[in-house]
């Protein structure tokens, strides 16, 4: 009896999976209306920023304009040199509580909606526990604060690449390690094995800004932390289900020299995969030491922030298309994936501007990237940003 029951298990697992696998088989391609033939970087998604947030508890933010100027006041400190820069990326005199206004959903329900590019930040953690208990919560608590926001130190114990915005005050994260939030986009992406490709960006967290008393001492950033987030996509993800810069490379000298000659995979060779990218908030060589050992990207399983003219030059993060539309579309054009922002520091959601957000797709870049994809936010506007057309992806505008 026991034996024919088991056969009974097996058989039916045996059907379920081949069902299974049948109905993978016929699930209609995502963006079906886009010719296959179509190289990826001629697509444009919708893109979340920090995708893995869960939001700041209020008395946190208020914390931080306790002790923080607003971007404005920050602006007017610095030296003339710093300040196009500055301002380019912070355009908006917002407070640190309205630039951290903004939470997201787990990212299943973010690839649910339709959401194809992602943004994930990740620390050096080596030992573990680096970010287990953050000065925000203790000093609260040490207020007598009792019903903060839910934060659980569990999972940021044990060693390994650590998921948050900033230590010690935006610390609450969907997924709160590498681990875990790629392990969600690769049973996302098993399930539904027809999407167009997913872009994931990866943010290198190479400095700490210690703001409150006991501040977290961050572990620093080194080529093995570097070494440690591609053994990281390779073991979770795995190599087949990756474009890589050496998929895009091929037979050319340089990398740049392959993007520009379009020598990037089609919609339909990419279905089904993920592509990564890297950088860091110091600029555009903040992540250079991804690149020792690996000349060019190679070898690397990301690829890295750049400017034209770099060999390795492929993907640009170029944020602001207000200040930067002409220099985007030019970047398109010429073969390179952009990620820009239709908003910054959560300003235009509180003044309901789309502005920023029809910038942003007009240029043609690849991924525009959004705190506010879904309806409701703190500011009880009506501020939400869809791909237009209403697909997962769409044709990217001809950059003129």
């Amino acid at each position: 009896m026991v034996r024919h029951s088991l056969h009974i298990v097996s058989a039916v697992a045996l059907a379920t999976a081949a069902f299974t696998a049948a109905a993978a088989g016929q699930q209609k391609p995502e963006a079906s209306e886009i010719p296959d033939s179509t190289p990826i970087n001629r697509l444009q998604v919708l893109g979340t920023h920090n995708s893995y947030s869960a939001g700041v508890d209020p008395r946190v933010l208020a914390l931080l304009d306790q002790r923080l100027p607003s971007m404005g006041k920050l602006l007017t400190s610095m030296p003339e040199d710093k300040r196009r820069e500055f301002q380019i990326a912070h355009p908006n005199d917002v407070t640190f509580s309205e630039a951290l206004s903004y939470r997201h959903p787990g990212l299943t329900e973010q690839l649910d909606l339709g959401v194809r590019g992602l943004e994930i930040d990740v620390n050096a953690d080596p030992d573990g526990g680096a970010y287990a208990d953050p000065a925000a919560y203790r000093l609260l608590r040490s207020q007598g604060v009792k019903d903060l926001l839910p934060f659980d130190p569990a999972a940021l114990k044990a060693p390994g690449l650590k998921v948050l915005h900033m230590a010690d005050v935006d610390f609450r994260s969907h997924c709160p390690t590498f681990r875990g939030c790629l392990a969600e986009i690769r049973a996302w992406s098993d399930a539904h094995p027809r999407h167009v490709p997913i872009f994931v960006m990866i943010e290198a967290k190479v400095q700490s800004l210690p703001i409150l008393p006991g501040s977290t001492k961050a572990p620093p950033f080194t080529d093995a932390t570097y070494d440690e987030i591609d053994r990281t996509i390779a073991e979770v993800i795995g190599e087949k289900k990756l474009i890589k810069p050496d998929d895009v490379r091929g037979r050319y000298s340089t990398l740049e020299q392959a993007v520009l000659a379009g020598n990037w995979p089609t919609l339909g060779q990419a279905r089904g995969k993920i592509i990564f990218q890297l950088i860091t908030a110091t600029g555009h060589e903040g992540a250079s030491d991804y690149l020792k050992g690996h000349p060019g990207l190679k070898g690397r399983l990301a690829f890295l922030d750049s400017q034209p003219g770099q060999p390795y030059a492929a993907f640009i993060l170029d944020d602001n298309a207000l200040a930067r539309g002409a220099e985007i579309r030019d970047e398109v054009r010429k073969g390179y994936l952009v990620r820009a922002r239709s908003d910054i520091e959560s300003y235009e959601a509180k003044i309901n501007d789309m502005t920023r957000a029809n910038a942003a797709f007009a240029t043609g870049a690849q991924v525009v990237s959004t705190d506010f994809e879904k309806a409701g936010n703190a500011y009880g506007t009506p501020y939400v940003v869809r791909l237009p057309g209403g697909s997962a992806a769409r044709m990217a505008p001809a950059a003129k």
